[in-house]
């Protein structure tokens, strides 16, 4: 038997396939389990709030710094190697 994907739900005590299927005997089966819709659907307004939030935090409007403006270096920092270090 080719690979296949069945949807399916549970009903409290065992999962039950959507439509009637015939499956052979000891057939492996990989089960997925979904988020539930309203989960998901406040996960996605989070991400779009933090997304948001970084645009105005980071947006079109945040002024360019040069590497003049920097008074003191951090020493630890293990970045780009900058000129006037």
């Amino acid at each position: 038997m080719s690979g296949m994907a069945l949807r399916a739900h549970f009903d409290g005590k065992k999962i039950v396939l959507d439509k009637l299927f015939e499956l052979e005997p000891d057939a492996e089966l990989i089960v997925t389990v979904l988020p539930n819709p309203q989960e998901a659907a406040e996960r996605e307004e989070w991400f779009a709030l933090a997304a948001q939030m970084l645009e105005r935090a980071y947006g079109g409007d945040e002024p360019e710094y040069d590497i003049s403006s920097i008074k003191e270096f951090n020493s630890d920092y293990a970045g780009p190697d900058y000129a006037g270090r």
